[in-house]
């Protein structure tokens, strides 16, 4: 499989990212490889760096420096 050095990650993959991360036991010496071999088309160290970002993204959602969104229902057209 050949490796995708861009930067872009498609919906495809972020979706295998997403269930790796589900699969997959951290703990593992494998961890990184098998997320990359889950995901397609991505280095070890692209997977490091989509993992870190996720992390930091995490952290400005939990720390409330991301605010939240005002969805809109729906069902009603009230907003939630």
């Amino acid at each position: 499989m050949s490796s995708n050095t861009n930067s872009e990650w498609t919906a495809k993959q972020n979706k295998h990212f997403e269930d790796a991360l589900a699969t997959y036991n951290k703990d593992s010496p494998e961890w990184w490889q098998n997320l990359a071999r889950a995901v397609g088309g991505k280095t070890v160290e692209e997977v490091k760096r989509h993992y870190r970002n996720l992390l930091r993204d995490i952290d400005q959602i939990e720390s409330g420096k991301v605010p939240v969104p005002n969805y809109r229902d729906t069902t009603n057209g009230r907003r939630m």
